[in-house]
């Protein structure tokens, strides 16, 4: 079963074979974007989860080591953990091409993020039953958590050549957040988890962006009930949004074809409204990235939307 939309996939594995069109990448260069992409991940994958800082703060936290007045020491020490957790993955795809995918491995990942503000558990699994406070789905019991982590493992291996890596990157967050297997910080692992499996393809980090929390936790919800399709074309829509990023740095601007613009801007000179615009990137139908709160486009973008709807419509005569 396929659950992302073919043109999007298309476009997408485009733009990865431009990016791959550059590498090897300067050396100087692609630290500058690794750190970038870390520490926007950071301060997103934690505020999602209630961290307080600042994307700027985050920077001066991981950075300078400052320590940012009025906000908790928690916050300070889950910024560090969390970046070095994503250096250690960067290495890890970067050097052991052979590594085998395994509990252990997502154990590490969540001891990682979570020694220094919950030492006594970090990278061991829950010894009681938890609830999901404000979701319907409620974790299976403690006992049930080694057999599940084992089934999850199994899956992975079993899947991870018959699906889109995409498809394999949403779907394997799911599962593991779904089966909940630690006290805290299963968001943060699974989103880590989702990155390795993209990283590992040559995808630059995909960020779940804190301004799309309730999104977010809306397909989530969505794939608890089986409906995987929206979470697919939501980290897909992530993914685009690292690519554009990437190459919109690394390509000379003489050779870019298009120029993003927000929607409100280019709407005026399309038969659509900025709303209806807004509505064919959420669903991913029309290629856009989100900066911020706003959505981006452009008119070769929107060219393209017509012209696959034109397509479409002369096939179904």
């Amino acid at each position: 079963m396929t659950f992302l939309n073919p043109i999007m996939q298309k476009r997408i594995e485009q733009k990865l074979k431009t990016l791959n069109s550059f590498r090897p990448l300067p050396t100087s260069l692609v630290v500058k974007l690794q750190e970038q992409f870390q520490i926007e991940m950071t301060y997103n994958s934690n505020g999602i989860e209630g961290n307080s800082l600042t994307l700027k703060e985050t920077f001066l936290v991981i950075n300078e080591g400052i320590t940012i007045k009025g906000k908790p020491l928690k916050d300070h020490l889950e910024a560090k953990d969390h970046f070095e957790a994503l250096n250690y993955l960067s290495d890890l795809v970067e050097h052991d091409k052979r590594h085998t995918f395994s509990e252990v491995l997502i154990r590490q990942l969540h001891e990682l993020i979570m020694q220094e503000t919950d030492r006594d558990w970090a990278g061991k699994y829950r010894n009681a039953n938890v609830i999901i406070s404000g979701a319907d789905h409620t974790p299976p019991e403690a006992i049930e958590v080694p057999r599940k982590m084992n089934d999850f493992v199994g899956w992975i291996k079993n899947n991870k050549k018959q699906l889109n890596p995409i498809e394999l990157a949403a779907i394997a967050q799911h599962k593991l957040v779904y089966i909940h297997p630690f006290f805290d910080g299963n968001g943060r692992v699974s989103r880590l988890v989702m990155n390795l499996f993209l990283m590992q393809k040559g995808y630059p980090l995909a960020t779940v962006l804190k301004n799309d929390r309730k999104k977010y936790y809306s397909v989530l919800d969505k794939a608890d009930k089986g409906d995987y399709t929206p979470l697919v074309r939501f980290v897909a829509q992530n993914v685009e949004r690292s690519l554009n990023m990437y190459l919109n740095i690394i390509t000379p601007k003489s050779k870019r074809k298009e120029n993003f613009l927000p929607l409100s801007e280019i709407a005026g000179n399309t038969p659509f409204s900025a709303k209806y615009l807004n509505l064919l990137a959420r669903q991913g139908k029309l290629e856009a990235y989100k900066k911020g709160r706003n959505w981006l486009s452009s008119k070769e973008s929107i060219e393209n939307y017509l012209a696959n709807r034109e397509r479409k419509r002369n096939n179904e005569k």
